[in-house]
């Protein structure tokens, strides 16, 4: 699907950016949804807080029932118990009956403000003015709940339910109604599947009242940042903190009766966790999974629409440029209409490009044809001219006059030999000057030297590649070169053998070097015009070439080093 995505360069590529812009243009309803998750996560957070306050109602249900009832029977026993006045034993006697038919209470009393318990379902006298949370709950004369682990009458831990009795609103004493521990294990509710780690149930001084674990176990649970006595007066709240131990934990609080009892249940974050719906779950990565499927879905249509084809128009282009290969099928019969016009067009072209080059082939063959014809032609007419200068040569008087006859022959020839390796070469922009130049050569020894000449011959041409406006000035220069060195050779002796050594060579890919070596004698009719030196130097200003010459007193050597240019040489002035 996404084939060619990472090829080259991706930030350029149709598919990178396609994949910008449709982020941009789903950038808004990304946005939509974080909205959206945030409130789902906000409202699961609440959900989850308003389960852990139903949970923790729930699993304190005993502690909340017995101590609701133990405060309405300790209002209902005191407006009773105020009827009976200085009658101790009628009030041990209905205090003792309520006690056994409840049972739920241990002890059930009035405790006056004088701290002496006279009337109680024990019966006897009990003195408390001498126990320290006596005190304080005179000055604050509130409904309060304490846990004493070893009841002064029933001996074993209780809760001590104490509500403060007021008459024509002066303080009278305490209802204290004696709660077993025990009752509430008795009376506690099988476990749900989700329970929490721990349940406490605390007064409003920060007492602990009762536990579901061992009280060190529980002691160790407790929030590190809070203390219980800053949680009364709390409404119903579910707040995090570490334990004693470091530990995350989740606290639940529910008041069991505001302003005096309370219970916190406390939770394992793992627990609440493993509790959480997966819907709530889901929530947190619905933004970037919709982003995600957005983005595949939309870039997939444009790739099964556009981008692919796109491709495959591209691949028959190249292929087209290449080796000019014709598409051999059509884009798709599924491809948008569109596509297929692009590339109907590209056909056309194509066929159009290819006639055009088909025609230009033809015509350059054509005019290749005439050129050669044009060049062979001109060769036979010089070859013509050379035959009527040859009849020339043989009627002329002097032979001062054959020999100049003689010389314009050579120069003729050599120029026809020019016309003769065009016509016969492949292509006109460029002429192996080595062949060449060993042709020319022949020629001229074949008439300067005649049979049984004594003088020696070296020759070497390398595969010199010379452009063909360049090879009729080289072949005349060479031409010039050796007649000369022929003129001045001179006979051979046993103290001077005569030698002449050509050669042509290649020095670097737009450098060649020609170079010739005649031994110096004493030739007959040696002096000349100074013409070949002229037109050597001509040639050689064509041929933009540096030309040097060293004479010793055996031999003459010429260098004519000159360029083999891949462009057009500016043209000059002779």
């Amino acid at each position: 699907m996404t084939g060619g995505f990472l090829d080259g360069n991706i930030f350029r590529g149709l598919a990178f950016r396609i994949l910008v812009f449709l982020s941009l243009a789903l950038l808004p309803f990304g946005l939509i949804a974080v909205v959206q998750t945030r409130e789902i996560a906000q409202q699961a957070a609440v959900n989850t807080e308003l389960s852990l306050l139903g949970l923790t109602e729930q699993a304190s249900n005993v502690e909340r029932s017995l101590i609701q009832e133990a405060f309405g029977a300790g209002e209902a026993l005191s407006s009773i118990v105020r009827v009976f006045g200085d009658d101790t034993e009628a009030c041990v006697s209905f205090l003792r009956n309520y006690q056994e038919t409840s049972g739920v209470y241990s002890v059930v009393g009035f405790i006056p403000a004088s701290g002496i318990m006279t009337c109680s379902s024990a019966g006897g006298a009990y003195d408390f003015s001498a126990y320290p949370d006596f005190d304080r709950a005179l000055d604050r004369p509130e409904p309060t709940v304490v846990l004493s682990r070893t009841g002064p009458i029933s001996v074993q831990p209780v809760l001590a339910i104490i509500d403060p009795v007021f008459e024509n609103d002066v303080f009278a004493g305490f209802m204290v109604l004696s709660v077993p521990v025990a009752m509430i294990g008795a009376r506690a509710e099988p476990p749900t599947d989700i329970a929490p780690a721990d349940l406490i149930t605390f007064n409003a001084f920060g007492g602990v009242l009762t536990s579901g674990r061992a009280r060190l176990i529980s002691a160790a649970d407790l929030p590190l940042n809070r203390s219980l006595k800053t949680l009364d007066g709390a409404h119903p709240t579910v707040f995090h903190d570490s334990n004693t131990k470091g530990e995350d934990r989740i606290y639940a609080l529910v008041p069991i009766v505001p302003g005096v009892v309370y219970s916190m249940s406390v939770w394992r974050q793992d627990d609440v966790s493993a509790g959480a719906s997966p819907q709530s779950k889901l929530s947190i990565f619905l933004p970037i999974l919709m982003w995600l499927a957005s983005l595949i879905v939309a870039f997939w249509s444009i790739n099964r629409l556009a981008i692919r084809y796109i491709r495959k128009l591209g691949r028959q282009m190249r292929l087209f440029a290449y080796n000019r290969a014709m598409p051999r099928t059509a884009i798709g019969p599924s491809a948008p209409r569109e596509f297929v016009e692009i590339q109907k067009a590209f056909l056309g072209m194509a066929e159009s490009i290819i006639r055009d080059e088909a025609s230009l082939e033809d015509s350059l063959r054509e005019k290749n044809i005439l050129v050669k014809e044009v060049h062979h032609r001109v060769k036979n007419n010089l070859q013509l001219i050379s035959s009527i200068m040859n009849m020339q040569i043989r009627r002329a008087p002097t032979e001062d006059a054959r020999r100049v006859l003689r010389r314009l022959q050579d120069r003729i020839l050599s120029l026809a030999t020019v016309h003769k390796n065009l016509y016969q070469t492949d292509g006109l922009e460029r002429v192996n000057a080595g062949a060449l130049v060993e042709e020319i050569v022949g020629q001229l020894l074949v008439v300067g030297l005649p049979a049984g000449s004594a003088v020696r011959v070296d020759q070497s041409y390398a595969l010199v590649q010379l452009d063909t406006d360049d090879a009729a000035p080289l072949t005349l220069l060479v031409s010039e070169a050796v007649t000369n060195a022929m003129k001045y050779i001179g006979m051979p002796t046993a103290a001077n053998p005569a030698k002449l050594e050509i050669s042509l060579r290649q020095l670097d890919t737009e450098t060649a070097v020609f170079s010739i070596i005649n031994t110096v004698g004493d030739a007959p009719n040696a002096e000349g015009t100074g013409l070949g030196a002229q037109l050597i130097n001509a040639f050689a200003r064509q041929l933009n070439a540096q030309v040097t010459s060293d004479t010793t007193d055996e031999t003459y050597h010429l260098t004519l080093t000159f360029p083999l240019p891949h462009r057009v040489k500016p043209v000059q002035d002779y």
